[in-house]
């Protein structure tokens, strides 16, 4: 009987690692219950109003600066849209949108970039070959720039409320299928620029052609004008026949001597 019972009983290793995996996934399961309730709130109204502060703040211009954003004609997913821009938002605070320090406008891009960088564990990255599919160069004002800002905040925040998972959505087809579509705008803009440049050879000199010829007619009427004048005025004016002047010279030949 001890021995059926001893061969019928478990180690204690058996036992031990039981337990701990139990214990593991019980941790796992309170970790996501965690990591889902930061980022559902992560993004709070005071952020948003530290974003419209800071556009409110700017002065109206009409000076453009250059960034790289996410074109939204080539990607129309709205949660890959999203999980590119967050990325090129964080390279847009800390490069382009530079305030003097101390300064609350500086306090506020400090505080959004901390957020950024908390926001992370929320997006799952793709594969880095497609870092710049979908992106395109803009040329906008500070204030449009902002707004793009705001705009990705705002819809981060409530794609969050919604489904705090939902940028764990795999974005690399979407990605591709941008990178074919700038190979084939690369194509279309090479030739573009060499069509404009033939046209351009072209189209000067026959520009200067015309101009030259026309110059050269309007020189060449006016000289002749200019000849025709004093010939008219040198020429003796022609006396009709039966006028009293020649009436008088017959009238001197006839007198007797």
């Amino acid at each position: 009987d001890r021995r059926r019972a001893a061969a019928g009983a478990l180690p204690p290793t058996t036992w031990l690692g039981s337990l701990l995996l139990l214990v593991c996934l019980l941790a796992s399961r309170s970790i996501t219950e965690e990591v889902s309730e930061y980022c559902s709130h992560m993004i709070g109204s005071g952020h948003l109003q530290s974003l419209q502060r800071l556009i409110d703040s700017q002065m109206e211009t009409s000076c453009q600066i250059t960034f790289e954003f996410v074109d939204q004609e080539q990607l129309k997913d709205p949660v890959c849209y999203l999980k590119k821009a967050f990325l090129l938002v964080q390279d847009i605070m800390e490069d382009t949108m530079r305030f003097r320090d101390n300064t609350p406008n500086a306090i506020a891009i400090v505080q959004l970039q901390e957020l950024s960088l908390r926001l992370k564990s929320c997006f799952t990255k793709d594969y880095e070959e497609h870092d710049k599919a979908c992106v395109r160069t803009f040329y906008e004002t500070p204030l449009q720039l902002l707004e793009k800002v705001k705009n990705v905040f705002n819809e981060t925040k409530n794609l969050l409320d919604k489904d705090w998972n939902i940028f764990s959505k795999n974005c690399n087809n979407s990605f591709a299928e941008c990178s074919g579509q700038g190979h084939e705008r690369q194509r279309e803009g090479s030739s573009s620029p060499q069509l404009q440049e033939s046209v351009f050879h072209l189209l000067v000199p026959g520009v200067i052609l015309v101009l030259l010829a026309v110059g050269g007619l309007l020189f060449y009427r006016r000289r002749r004008r200019s000849r025709q004048e004093p010939q008219r005025a040198d020429s003796p004016l022609e006396q009709p026949e039966g006028s009293p002047l020649t009436q008088d010279e017959d009238r001197q030949v006839e007198l007797p001597v």
